[in-house]
C-alpha cells in the first residue's frame, strides 16, 4: 500500500474513532441536567479538537461535519417553529454543521501562539467554542425566538439560554485540552515533550 494511501486510510479511521468517542462522551454526560430546549455542558469537543491538532483543520472540520450529521440522526433535530424550508436548513446550518464543524477550524487558531504549542491548544478550543457560541445565539434569535419569555428581548434571551451551557463548554475545553495534550501530545501520541 502506497504511503499516502496508508496516511489518507489512518487518517479516515482516526476521525471515525474520534467522532465516536465525541457521541459517546455527549451520551454518557446526558445524565447531567441539560436546557429544556436544547443544549448542555459537555466534553464531546475534546475528541475532535484533538483530532484536529493531530491531522490539521481540513481533516478536523471534515471530522466535525460528520459529528454533525450523527448529531442530527441520533440527538434529534428539532424543526424550528417557523416550520418554512429556510429556518429548516438555517437551523441545519447554525445548530448542526456550523456549530460541530467549528472544532475542525482549532488548529487555525492554536498557530496564532507561534511556539507555545499548549498555550495555542488553548486559544484554539476557546475561539472554536466561541463561535459555536455565536452560532447557537443567532440561531436562537433568528429561530428559536418564540420560546423567549413574553416581553423579553429575544437576543438577551438567546445570548443568556445559550451562554448558560456554552460558557461552561468553552471553558471546560479551554482548560482540559491542555492536560489531555500533556498526557498525549496529538502530533507524536507520545508524552508532550517541549521543543528544544
Amino acid at each position: 500500500m502506497k504511503t499516502n494511501t496508508k496516511q489518507r486510510l489512518l487518517t479516515l479511521v482516526e476521525g471515525a474513532a474520534m467522532v465516536a468517542l465525541a457521541i459517546v462522551i455527549d451520551l454518557l454526560m446526558g445524565f447531567i441536567p441539560s436546557q429544556p430546549e436544547g443544549g448542555s455542558i459537555t466534553l464531546a469537543m475534546l475528541p475532535v479538537l484533538f483530532f484536529a491538532y493531530r491531522r490539521g483543520t481540513a481533516a478536523g472540520v471534515m471530522a466535525g461535519l460528520v459529528w454533525s450529521v450523527t448529531q442530527m440522526i441520533t440527538g434529534g433535530f428539532y424543526v424550528p417553529p417557523a416550520n418554512t424550508w429556510w429556518a429548516i436548513v438555517l437551523c441545519v446550518l447554525l445548530d448542526y454543521v456550523l456549530v460541530f464543524s467549528a472544532s475542525g477550524l482549532a488548529p487555525l487558531f492554536a498557530k496564532l501562539c507561534g511556539q507555545k504549542r499548549l498555550m495555542g491548544y488553548s486559544v484554539g478550543a476557546v475561539a472554536t467554542g466561541i463561535i459555536r457560541y455565536i452560532s447557537h445565539a443567532l440561531s436562537g434569535a433568528l429561530l428559536w425566538g418564540s420560546y423567549a419569555p413574553e416581553g423579553m428581548n429575544v437576543w438577551i434571551y438567546t445570548i443568556t439560554y445559550n451562554g448558560a451551557y456554552m460558557i461552561p463548554n468553552i471553558i471546560l475545553a479551554g482548560v482540559l485540552i491542555v492536560p489531555l495534550c500533556l498526557a498525549v501530545d496529538p502530533l507524536t501520541l507520545r508524552r508532550y515533550r517541549k521543543a528544544q
